[in-house]
């Protein structure tokens, strides 16, 4: 169980320096000006200072709920299972993509063709 555990955090760590290394790709961002390309950077970053530990205490109180509700409620599995999809689902980090897809596309930031 412990081996389980382990293996799962340190997937999901790998999972999250994986996309926060591609977030900072200057080949993902659309944004032409430098100065935008550092603000975007600057608010990705900064939502993921709040985001990151936002969401491994989401997660880590998801995966306690579950296995709580598997003991309380004499095995019922469909909802452990259930309360386990819903709190360990992504996204784990803000990407740019992802967060102009929160706000909207913006037609200045598009690439001009």
């Amino acid at each position: 169980m412990m081996s389980k555990t382990i293996r799962f955090k340190s997937c999901v760590t790998g999972a999250a320096l994986l996309l926060f290394t591609i977030s900072l790709s200057p080949s993902t961002l659309k944004a032409q000006d430098p100065i935008e390309i550092a603000a975007i950077d600057i608010g990705v970053t900064a939502g993921n200072l709040v985001f990151l530990p936002a969401k491994g205490i989401s997660v880590s109180m998801g995966l306690v709920s579950g296995a709580l509700s598997y003991l309380l409620t004499g095995g019922n599995v469909d909802l452990t299972k259930q309360i386990w999809q819903d709190t360990t689902q992504g996204p784990y980090l803000i990407t740019p993509e992802l967060a102009r897809r929160a706000i909207g596309q913006r037609p200045e930031l598009l690439e001009q063709k």
